[in-house]
This record gives C-alpha cells, structure tokens and sequence, in this order.
C-alpha cells in the first residue's frame, strides 16, 4: 500500500492492461476475502461437519500454513511459467479447491482443500503487487498499486459480514462457492490479456526441493504437536515425538538453507541484518494478534453468547471498518512522521485493544466489544506499514524482494502458530477452570454461583451433599462449561496482548538508520 512515485513519462497503459490487472486483483481480492469470509461461519461449519471443537481452528491454520509455503515461491514460479500462466494456473488451482471446499463432507476433506486453497491463495496475492511495477513501468504505476492495497484491505472489512449472512441466508459451502463464478471470469481475462512470454521450465530446477519439505514437515509437526498438547499432555509420547521431529526439520531446514550457493527458497541470511530481524518479528507478532483475533471472537460470541454467523460477521466487522478508514490517516503519517516511532506507538494500541478483550464476562457483547475493535482496527494500519519502512528501508534495491518475501511469510507464520497456541491456552486451560469453579460450588462458595450465573436463591436453598435434580444440574454443568471457556478465553487474549506489548517494546532496540530512497513493496494479506 506504499507505492514509489513513478516517472509520468511513457506511454499510457492500454484498456487491456488494465482489464488484466483488474483480473488480478479479482484473484487477489478472493484469496484475502476467503480468510475472513470464513471466520465468522466457523462455529456453523464445524457444527455441519461434526468437527471436535479444539480442532476447528485447523480450517484457518491449514489455509495459511499452506500460503506461508507458497509465497517464497513466487518469484521463481513467476519467472519460469511467466505471469500469464502463473496467474491461470494459480486461479484455476484456487477456483478448483473452493469447489472441493464447497462438496467437502467430512472435516478431512475440507482440511485437504483449504491446503490446495491457500497455497494458490498465498501465489495470487504477491503477484497483484508484482504486476503493479511490471505492467506499469512508468504512468499508472502508482494507481495500481492504491487499488490494489485498498482492494487488500477492503476484503477483510467486509469479509465477516458477507461469510455470516451468505452462512444464515444460504448454508456454508456457498462460502467457498462465491468464488467460482469471478474466478472462472479471471481466469478467461488473464489468458486472453496478460503479456504473452515465452516460458522457462528450466528455472524449476534451481527450486530446492528437498528444503521445501523440510520447511513443511517442520510446520506441520509443530501446528500437529501444539494442538494435541492440550488433550495428550506436553509430555506424552505423540507430542514430544511431534514437537522434536519439527525441531529436528527445522534444523535440517536452516542448516542446508545457510549452505546452498543458489538462490534458497527463503533467504534466512537476511535475518543477520538487526533492523530487518526485528522487523520480521514484528511482522509475526502482528501474525498472532491480526489472525487469533478473528478466531477468539467468533468462538467467544458462538459458545459463550449463542451467537449465529451472521450476527457474529456484523458484530467483528467492526475491526475491519476502523481499519479501512485508518487506512488515509496511516498513509499520510506513515510519509511524515519516524517509522520507529509509528510502530511502537501502533503496537502498543493493539496491545491495548487485545488486553481490554481480556475482560469479558458471560454477558459481554457488541456494546462491550465495540472500544477494543476499533481501537485494534486503528492500531493494526499503524502496525502494517510503518514496520516495512522500519526493516525494509535500509535494504539495497536487490536484496528488497528476498527481503519482503521473508517479512511477509512471517506474518502468515505468526497466524498460523498463533492459533495452535491460542487453542492451547483456551482447550488446555478451560477443563482446569471448571474443575475449580465445580469444587468451589460443591464448597457453597456464593462468590462462585454468582460469576457462573446461578440463581442465588436456588442455590442458597440447596443442601450440601442432597442429590441434584438432573435437570438443575445440567444447567449447572452448562453455566460452569461457559464461564470456564470464558475465563480460558480471557488468558488467550491476555496472552497475545503481552506478546504484542513485548513487540512495543523491542522498537527501541532498533537502531536509527539515515533514510535511503529505496522502493518499498507492498503488503496485503
């Protein structure tokens, strides 16, 4: 969403330029809407598919694990299949998986689909980006590149709110059904407009294969190894066997990046740099806070206020408006004021927004939630941009696109190990809080009965040690279940709000550098 100003001189592009660049953004503006379309339908397509709670983040972490594999690859996919048919292919591949989305009946096959989905998704995306400096060189450089970061942040807005009504008007495979049409109509333009140049199938082999896997087993073994921790135990023989054989890839991972000559499919030298270490830290911090946000709402507003998806869209759309009318303030700042201190000042906000969330009781709702949203979607413009000038800014022209292909894994790397450790947090720790607000009842505890919710005169009247009606105590067992989950939830937030407030706080180990007039590229998803 920052563009270099580009020289006026040149010839203007042509119609058919920009109906291609449009197909692109079409795709692009799918791959984004397709995280958020989703977030609020959760508990309706876990409900439809019998998916085990705990486990219904995987519809999300799976989306964007497979997008943290695919983005190092653009550039060389680019250059060896040329944009046209990368463009086709990635859409062909991205509207083929919502289909299989879309007719998935069990949780495996949608999980299956969702990887085939978000490894287009995470090609789509930088592309866009990519074509706003290839097709337009010189005039309508900078127009490109304003449309396509609006179009970026326009999905997520309005996202929740499209996915819950399509869910309570239609049912939620049209969530994923929605793309077909506008797929199959970029797809046709894409082919009929992009330049058409020769391809080099060559280049495929200087792809390092071997690392690719290595980098996906290590992501794989840890977001497996996280998420059944809860339910195992951190030191039953699964989870140790999982968590080291990710320690063991990620390793081999790094050893045989750092070794090769050639081009490694994710520059992690770039890392040695100070500024650009933090940056990409900060980048993965926003990851966790951005992504578990719009996982933590829904799953509080669904199991704790028995919300359905439609209001669930419209109350956590919220965040997204706040953060499209940020969007100018954030631009027009992020040109005059230190990027150091822009992004201190934005991720001490989120931190502040996640933390009040970290408050809500058993009848907290759009009233109570509408402060911290906006002051997230406030914070986050100022999270997103300044920190590319903050760890990009000093970087060699060359070295940038390595760079911002790294910065930008990052993120999506901080969302998906951020909601393993969010379901960590809630499915680990809300068993224990039962477990006590149920000895505190059994103790007569009044305290106890009213955070639960309980009739006080009822349970005043109880005798301890009599026998419970099996009606009364379902009821009981219902009300302690949800405050627990709220009291889990609360940790989960309190956990990512420190997490980001350390992000804060580690701006001021960043040394000030002179600026350089150096391009900075976009960020979207």
């Amino acid at each position: 969403m920052i563009a270099r100003e580009a020289s006026p001189a040149g010839p203007m592009p042509s119609l058919g330029t920009w109906v291609a660049f449009a197909a692109m953004c079409l795709g692009m503006f799918m791959a984004i809407l397709d995280i958020q379309v989703v977030a609020a339908s959760l508990p309706a397509i876990q409900s439809a598919l019998k998916i085990r709670p705990d486990q219904m983040s995987w519809i999300q972490t799976s989306y964007l694990i497979a997008e943290v594999i695919a983005i190092p690859l653009t550039g060389v996919l680019t250059r060896a299949l040329t944009m046209r048919w990368l463009s086709v292919a990635t859409l062909a591949a991205f509207v083929l998986a919502s289909a299989g989305c879309a007719s998935s009946g069990s949780f495996a096959a949608l999980l299956a689909w969702r990887v085939v989905q978000g490894f287009a998704g995470g090609l789509l995306i930088p592309q866009v980006f990519a074509a706003g400096f290839v097709l337009f060189p010189d005039r309508g450089q900078a127009l490109a590149t304003t449309i396509a970061g609006v179009l970026a942040v326009l999905a997520p807005t309005i996202g929740p709110f499209v996915g819950g009504w399509i869910t309570e008007t239609y049912d939620w495979p049209w969530l994923f059904l929605i793309n077909i049409a506008p797929g199959l109509l970029a797809i046709a333009v894409a082919a009929a407009r992009l330049p058409r140049e020769a391809a080099n199938l060559g280049l495929l082999r200087t792809l390092d294969l071997p690392a690719l896997v290595l980098m996906a087993a290590a992501l794989a073994c840890l977001e497996i190894g996280l998420k059944e921790a809860p339910q195992a135990g951190w030191i039953s023989l699964n989870v140790t066997a999982l968590l080291g054989a990710s320690l063991a890839a990620g390793a081999l991972f790094i050893a045989r990046t750092l070794a090769l000559s050639r081009p490694p499919v994710v520059e992690l030298r770039m890392l040695a740099d100070r500024s650009f270490a933090l940056g990409s830290a900060l980048s993965f911090i926003l990851g966790v806070g951005l992504y578990g946000a719009v996982y933590m709402m829904p799953v509080f507003l669904a199991y704790v206020r028995n919300h359905d998806a439609l209001e669930i869209g419209t109350i956590i759309m919220v965040t997204g408006a706040a953060q499209l009318a940020m969007a100018p303030v954030a631009v027009f700042l992020e040109r005059r004021v230190s990027a150091r201190l822009l992004t201190a000042v934005g991720f001490a906000l989120f931190a502040v927004g996640l933390g009040a969330s970290a408050f809500q009781t058993r009848i907290t709702d759009f009233e109570e939630m509408l402060a911290p949203q906006i002051l997230r979607g406030v914070a986050i413009m100022l999270c997103l941009l300044p920190p590319i000038r903050l760890a990009l800014g000093h970087l060699p022209p060359p070295a940038v696109p390595d760079a911002s292909g790294l910065f930008n894994l990052m993120r999506n790397l901080g969302g998906a190990i951020g909601l393993a450790l969010i379901d960590t947090v809630i499915y680990g720790r809300a068993p224990a809080i039962g477990e006590t607000l149920g000895q505190a009842l059994n103790r007569g505890d009044v305290g106890a009965a009213k955070l639960v919710g309980l009739p006080l005169d009822r349970f005043l009247a109880h005798t301890p040690g009599t026998p419970v009606e099996p009606a009364v105590l379902a009821a009981v067992r219902a009300a302690v279940e949800r405050q627990a989950m709220v009291e889990a939830i609360n940790e989960a937030w309190a956990m990512v709000a420190l997490l980001t407030l350390a992000g804060a706080l580690a701006v001021c180990l960043v040394r000030p550098r002179p600026k350089r007039a150096v391009g900075i590229p976009t960020m979207a998803s």
